[in-house]
């Protein structure tokens, strides 16, 4: 979360398009991979890091969308660990935790922020 100093530049990411329903792609901003996800079931955009924190694979942009608790989450595909998609924190009780970016859409353009 960022603080009330910090400026955000928003950076066009993609079109609204080139996301699928309740899926994810991964953009390449600057030099970090960022897997920005459309959870269309609940009219949600997020934006995480790319890399899983358990084994450094750039991975969760395809992982699996998903709620706990009413939490959106992110399943990482090989090794099964979920992350809060609002907080980045491990739901699976680990200490690993993800970065997360915010999102917005403009005229069908998707863009996510960086400090």
């Amino acid at each position: 979360m960022s603080n009330p100093t910090t400026t955000i530049q928003w950076m066009p990411a993609c079109r609204v398009d080139d996301v699928p329903s309740n899926g994810g792609v991964c953009v390449k901003l600057e030099e970090e991979q960022i897997a920005l996800y459309h959870f269309t079931r609940r009219g949600e955009w997020y934006a995480t890091q790319n890399e899983c924190p358990h084994r450094k694979q750039m991975a969760l942009s395809r992982g699996l969308l998903g709620s706990q608790a009413d939490e959106p989450k992110i399943t990482c595909p090989f090794h099964k660990k979920s992350f809060s998609l609002r907080t980045g924190e491990c739901l699976n009780g680990d200490e690993c935790s993800l970065r997360t970016y915010p999102v917005k859409v403009e005229e069908a353009m998707v863009y996510i922020g960086l400090e």
